[in-house]
């Protein structure tokens, strides 16, 4: 395929997904939350009782949908395949510490892009951060940084993750006594569209990103590196689709102030999407990428996958996540000791690497 034709591929679905994701809105998500990979797996962690936080517990098929549909198209392309074993631990740590700054901003890449669309210009502040977290990255990238190569597993590793989503989405429509869900009203938990809905989106969804290679963080990387276009042309078009929903439906509210499920805290909406992609730079893709190679066979992103879900349960359990009413004092700590994490590893790894060239 040529470049030009991979353009015209990667703007139509974002076109696709950011007319989804506004879509979701209508139909039951919260508000600037049509899609949103961390608050989602937040959800989904707080409705299998590893949070405590009741306004945020509800399994979102989203998440399922998004891994199978990676899952489904993989295999049918061929592209599915086992393989993993590159810093285990290190890529769990970045993925905690990820979901903590995601967190503190209340939202991922995907959201922030969302929150723009729909008029709020908080998730402006945490596109710089985002973007100073990449090229933070970079910086490390150009000077060796790397997490080695992966190597073949069993076929049995890369289908435990798909198994896993389908047993969950089993409880979600069987709702035993343990699945906990938001009651109405309390919550952005108690917000969401049909079981079937979001399923069918996330697997579009799941889908295009996979054929597509969407991802954030890799266009914002490419256009520093190369000055490649071809990714942020798809959030681009995402971002003009949904905020031609927003607006047709009524969704568009410019401002800073009063936007749903967002702070106004500039500082710490900046810091929060500064470690979330300083991070995401050094695991090599945002959240939503993670979910689409953990389909695809890939037990490293399986492994951050876990690291963001545990992130997620930590963040609530001792009131790290931020709220409409702005930062805790934990989370600010919990983003600081992050960047101070982060930067270590970029560090540590970066001079091993230049050690064991020499």
């Amino acid at each position: 395929m040529s470049l030009e034709r991979e353009k015209i591929v990667i703007i139509i679905s974002g076109l696709i997904i950011g007319l989804i994701a506004g879509l979701l809105v209508v139909a039951g998500n919260p508000a600037n939350m049509g899609f949103c990979i961390a608050c989602f797996i937040r959800d989904t962690v707080g409705g299998l009782g590893l949070h405590r936080a009741g306004a945020v517990q509800y399994i979102r098929p989203e998440i399922i949908g998004l891994l199978l549909g990676s899952f489904i198209l993989s295999l049918i392309r061929h592209e599915h395949g086992s393989r993993g074993g590159s810093s285990p631990i290190t890529r769990f740590i970045l993925g905690f510490f990820v979901m903590i700054g995601c967190l503190m901003f209340l939202g991922c890449p995907f959201r922030m892009i969302l929150r723009i669309a729909g008029g709020d210009w908080n998730a402006l502040v945490g596109l710089a951060g985002f973007a100073c977290g990449i090229g933070a990255g970079v910086f490390f990238l150009n000077r060796g940084y790397s997490l080695k190569r992966t190597y073949t597993q069993t076929k049995l590793d890369g289908f435990i993750m798909p198994a896993v989503q389908i047993v969950i989405l089993i409880l979600l429509v069987l709702a035993p006594a343990f699945i906990l869900f938001t009651p109405a009203g309390g919550g952005p938990g108690a917000k969401h569209a049909a079981v079937w809905i979001s399923l069918g989106a996330g697997l579009i969804i799941g889908a295009l990103a996979q054929y597509t290679r969407f991802c954030m963080v890799g266009g914002i990387r490419d256009f520093i590196l190369f000055r490649e276009t071809k990714l942020l042309l798809g959030f681009i078009a995402l971002l003009v689709a949904a905020f031609a929903v927003n607006l047709a439906v009524g969704n568009f509210h410019p401002g800073f102030t009063g936007q749903p499920i967002a702070h106004a805290d500039g500082l710490w909406n900046f810091l929060g999407m500064l470690l979330a992609g300083f991070g995401c730079a050094l695991l090599g893709g945002c959240p939503m990428r993670q979910l689409i190679l953990t389909g695809e066979g890939n037990t490293d992103s399986a492994v951050t996958f876990l690291g963001l879900a545990a992130g997620a349960a930590f963040a609530h359990n001792f009131a790290l996540a931020a709220s409409g009413n702005g930062p805790t004092m934990n989370g600010k700590y919990g983003v600081i000791i992050g960047l101070i994490v982060v930067l270590i590893i970029a560090i540590v790894n970066t001079y091993s690497q230049k050690k064991a060239m020499n």
